[in-house]
């Protein structure tokens, strides 16, 4: 599969694709720098980006592979694939497996997790099948209970563990419950979320040869992100050129940040994909580069579109329409999402700003109210509440004032990671 020079991604998109063609309606008719673009608008893509009447793709369906991606039971979000562009995909990301650490004949056991629609367990198998490098894969997935996944561990010696980080320390506490380690292991693969300290040491526990280390950054909807980079952070990595082109924008200004250790959010272009164009879309990170030139940056968390508590992602959306739903006297006069961390696990904190004097029976209600509607908009939360994967969600009231907000731009910061990161 070809890649595609940015001039003609944007004529093919513009051409093909209502959606493009409309965003870019304004522009002259030769844009050949992407920094010329406007940055999509999430909310409007996914509007467009519907499985009736789509405005987004560039064709019809009649060659690809769906999945799904993050959004709400009601409003579920998919991302297409033709067989070059999937291919293309998983060959790429395989390759930055053996930066990560995959040798030939590593035995590797993948314990994402399959089935709905969703990517990842089939994402890293057909990357493994599709490295540069000879192994052994063990589809287990991460469903599969754990008094089965361990035998077979043990039986095949596998020598490398793929999965989230809560995968990973779920079958490290049943290890450890077991008064068991798997010795033979040697690294751990890790994706999809940010690995913590006290995780490192229950892993270090039950897997006392093993390193853990990202397998790369990639999603389902955004794609080619960055490639592992060898070394003691892992949470730095190289960019997928000449694949994919990745920006660093200013919070306030929204220009693409051109030095070392200043923090911006992500937004990511693929030069491979053309069915469902990715042109200047936010990947939902914040980054900042490390080394320009060789474009290297270090992930620093979420950005204000979505966040990751655990193995669950939600969208600033998510919280917005379950308190509108909940909030039927309109008390709420301002939300962020704060996300902390406490006794080894995420937690998601809603704190909401009302007005002085509100009857506190009243708003001990309403959370109520707002929990239960975020609960049932994204039923995977209590459903990892129930694992014991997350902490319950839970409001925590304040005023307006106490809303933390952009030092520079002075607007309203809607997700605050508060989580220590390694």
């Amino acid at each position: 599969m070809p890649v595609h020079q940015v001039s003609d991604l944007i004529r093919f998109a513009r051409d093909h694709s209502p959606f493009y063609a409309h965003l870019y309606a304004g522009l002259p008719p030769q844009v050949d720098s992407i920094t010329d673009l406007p940055v999509v608008d999430q909310s409007e893509f996914w509007a467009a980006n519907t499985l009736h009447d789509n405005r987004v793709l560039t064709a019809p369906l009649g060659e690809a592979v769906v999945f799904k991606t993050g959004g709400t039971t009601g409003a579920p979000k998919f991302s297409c694939y033709t067989r070059e562009e999937w291919q293309e995909f998983v060959t790429t990301f395989g390759a930055g497996l053996v930066d990560a650490g995959l040798r030939p004949g590593h035995r590797v056991a993948d314990l994402f997790y399959a089935g709905e629609l969703y990517a990842s367990f089939l994402f890293i198998l057909d990357s493994l099948a599709h490295a540069p490098v000879a192994n052994v894969r063990l589809p287990i997935g991460g469903g599969a209970p754990l008094e089965s996944t361990v035998p077979t561990l043990e039986d095949f010696a596998a020598q490398v563990v793929a999965g989230t980080p809560t995968t990973l320390c779920r079958l490290a506490e049943h290890l450890m419950s077991l008064g068991r380690q798997l010795p033979a292991v040697e690294l751990l693969f890790f994706g999809g979320e940010a690995l913590f300290d006290d995780q490192r040491r229950l892993l270090a526990a039950a897997f006392p040869n093993a390193e853990p280390r990202s397998l790369g950054y990639a999603s389902v909807d955004g794609g080619l992100l960055g490639r592992p980079v060898p070394g003691p952070d892992p949470r730095t990595h190289r960019t997928f050129a000449p694949h994919t082109v990745v920006e660093i924008l200013d919070d306030s200004t929204g220009e693409p940040i051109r030095e070392t250790g200043r923090a911006g959010r992500v937004v990511v272009t693929q030069l491979f994909r053309r069915l469902m164009p990715v042109i200047r879309y936010p990947a939902g990170d914040r980054a900042e580069w490390t080394d320009v030139e060789g474009g290297v940056f270090r992930i620093l968390g979420r950005a204000e579109e979505g966040v990751r508590v655990g193995p669950v992602s939600l969208y600033s959306q998510d919280a917005q329409t379950a308190v509108a739903a909940a909030d039927t006297e309109g008390r709420v006069m301002g939300m962020q999402l704060v996300v902390r961390r406490w006794e080894g696990r995420d937690g998601l904190v809603l704190r909401l700003a009302t007005a002085p004097g509100d009857d506190p029976a009243g708003l001990e209600v309403l959370a109520k109210a707002v929990v239960t509607e975020l609960n049932d908009a994204r039923p995977l939360y209590p459903d990892s509440v129930d694992a014991g994967f997350v902490h319950p969600l839970r409001v925590e009231w304040a005023r307006h004032r106490d809303l933390v907000v952009n030092p520079r731009s002075g607007k309203l910061v809607r997700v605050i990671d508060e989580r220590p990161t390694a």
